[in-house]
């Protein structure tokens, strides 16, 4: 189906299935703390246009057993740069990703993506139920 803009449900669905590094976990070791794992120089490539989209990643985790091994995130994100997908879906995928990969307790990815054409996106993604307050 195409709408009035030329995008087509392959647009939308483009990057949700295609292969990226793998997610590595290590043994966590201690309990009741909170990850936040800042990606500065986020970038994939818009679906549609062919354009570069630029943006802050951050995930935010309460590990469980694991926790993510970052030279194998960081090869996972970097896997994002020459693919097409929408800022949506990059933020939900690097969730699904990451907690089937990580099994945390709680995960939030954020995307705080570049504005293009006057407009920025932010888009939040959630899994798990986040704990009231961490014990002290």
């Amino acid at each position: 189906m195409k709408n009035r803009l030329g995008y087509t449900s392959q647009h939308a669905q483009n990057g949700l299935h295609e292969p990226l590094p793998a997610i590595e976990a290590v043994v966590n070791h201690y309990w009741d703390y909170e990850v936040t794992i800042g990606i500065p120089e986020f970038t994939s490539i818009c679906p549609k246009t062919g354009l570069p989209d630029f943006g802050v990643i951050t995930i935010r985790y309460i590990p469980g057993k694991y926790l993510a091994e970052l030279k194998a995130l960081k090869l996972y994100i970097n896997g994002y740069r020459n693919l097409g997908i929408f800022q949506e879906n990059v933020v939900n995928r690097v969730l699904h990703d990451f907690a089937a990969a990580i099994k945390p307790v709680f995960c939030e990815v954020k995307g705080v993506f570049v504005p293009r054409g006057g407009l920025g996106t932010t888009v939040v993604a959630r899994h798990g139920k986040e704990p009231k307050k961490l014990s002290s």
